[in-house]
Formats: C-alpha cells, sequence, structure tokens
C-alpha cells in the first residue's frame, strides 16, 4: 500500500523510526535529514529514500512543504501496477538522490493534485506513488554503464534552450551545440548526466509545461499543444495520458 501526503516539518530536529519505507521530496523550502549516518539536504533538487525500521533525525529549514510517501515493506516487492519491479531495492540502503527535469516536472504535477480539495483521495492520486516510485526506480538502476569523460555537460543551458522553444522543432543537433559538443557525443554524455535520450527529455518537458497549461488555464487544448510544440492536439493526448495516465480534459476536470 502507497500512501502521499503533504507536510511541513518543525523547525527543531526530531528523531523517530516507522516500520514503512519512505521518500521525502521537497516541494518549496529545504530540510535536512540523517539516516544511519548519511546526511544531506531534501529540497527541489534533491530527495531521501529511508529504508522502513530505520531511525532517522530531520528538521525543516524555515517554512517548507515536503512531499511524503510512504511505502509498506511487507508490499514493496509486489506492487499492483507492474508487480514483476521490485521496488525494495530503492531502500535496501538509504539514498539522498538528485532529481532531473522529468522527475520535476511529475513532482509538480503530483503537487497540484495533492493540493486541490479532495485531491488526495482522487483516483489520480491514488497512481502518483507508484508513478514516482517506478520512475525514480528507472532512473536509478536503468542507465547505461557510465562513460569516462572530462567534460561537464551544463544541463541548465539546455533547460533554458528547450524552455525558450518549446513550440518549435528541437533537434539533437541544436540541443548538443548549446554546450558546444559534436552531436553523437552530446547523445551518449546526456544519457549519461540526465538518465534519458535527449528525446525523452524534450518529450518531458513539453509535457510539463502542457500539464501546467491545462491545470492553470482555460487555454484550448489546441492552442496547448501548439505552444508545447505537439503537432496536433491527438499528439498531445497520447503524450499527457502517457506519462499521466489521464487525457487531458480529464486533468483539466479534476483541475476544477
Amino acid at each position: 500500500m502507497i500512501h502521499t501526503r503533504i507536510l511541513d516539518l518543525p523547525l527543531h530536529c526530531a528523531t523517530h523510526s516507522h516500520s514503512q519505507h519512505q521518500l521525502i521530496v521537497g516541494l518549496d523550502g529545504c530540510a535536512d535529514f540523517e539516516v544511519m549516518g548519511q546526511g544531506g539536504a531534501v529540497s527541489r533538487l534533491h530527495a531521501c529514500l529511508v529504508p522502513g525500521h530505520e531511525s532517522h533525525a530531520f528538521s525543516g529549514r524555515g517554512t517548507n512543504h515536503m512531499l511524503i510517501l510512504d511505502l509498506a515493506v511487507d508490499t514493496a516487492t509486489n506492487i499492483e501496477e507492474t508487480p514483476n519491479d521490485d521496488l525494495s531495492r530503492l531502500f535496501d540502503k538509504p539514498r539522498f538522490v538528485r532529481l532531473d527535469q522529468g522527475l520535476q516536472g511529475l513532482l509538480d504535477f503530483a503537487a497540484h493534485q495533492l493540493a486541490v480539495p479532495g485531491g488526495s483521495q482522487g483516483p489520480i492520486s491514488r497512481h502518483l506513488g507508484g508513478v514516482l516510485l517506478h520512475t525514480l526506480h528507472d532512473r536509478l538502476f536503468s542507465r547505461p554503464p557510465a562513460i569516462q569523460t572530462t567534460h561537464a555537460l551544463d544541463l541548465s543551458r539546455i533547460d533554458n534552450f528547450i524552455r525558450d522553444r518549446l513550440d518549435q522543432p528541437v533537434s539533437v543537433a541544436e540541443m548538443a551545440a548549446q554546450v558546444h559538443i559534436s552531436p553523437s557525443h552530446f547523445y551518449a554524455l546526456f544519457k549519461q548526466r540526465a538518465g534519458q535520450s535527449p528525446h525523452q527529455y524534450l518529450l518531458a518537458a513539453r509535457v510539463g509545461e502542457a500539464v501546467r497549461l491545462i491545470c492553470n488555464s482555460a487555454m484550448p487544448l489546441s492552442e496547448v499543444a501548439s505552444r508545447c510544440g505537439f503537432s496536433s492536439q491527438s499528439a498531445l493526448s497520447h503524450a499527457v495520458r502517457q506519462r499521466c495516465g489521464e487525457t487531458p480534459r480529464r486533468l483539466r476536470m479534476d483541475a476544477r
């Protein structure tokens, strides 16, 4: 059983343990965690994975809103949606994990859905935990072997380039040019750095912006598709359904 919620962590340091595994990520603000001698910050860019039954200390840094996901230990190896995936591997030790742009977009959607009245009880929210965990599992354990290189890929330059051209076609060669790398070398280096192909990364950015517009505006879906670089409203619907499990119209209805 997966339970997803949003909490504000106290400013004073607290220590406890619980039987369930736990994923904590910052939606707003920051918090400090220490688990089994490992310490780190939890924020918009970094999540913490706490194994069940392990004592951990935590404290918030000022105003904060944390997404907390509880996973019962005895169900970690048998999630209903994908029973062949062993999610317990995520919790074989404490982990502080950096979140890429795709996961941050998914968290934006999760935060919005949980914040609307009755959102925590809605059908989408019941599946958010599984989507987050499986996506994180894929990021951590499905990556190709690391490529030895001294070139540091600046993802922020790629993000800015994509954001300014979401309504236009974007090629791998154009993305590579932003960081002055050949397209062939860029592709391999990008997969190592981002955990997914440039095309998947671009699609995640398009879907993330589309979901934001769908949930927070009355813009016609055809215009959302155009602004986010989809060839048609049908292409938008297919991409959103593949990523979020719901059609754009259903997402808009739930947001309202």
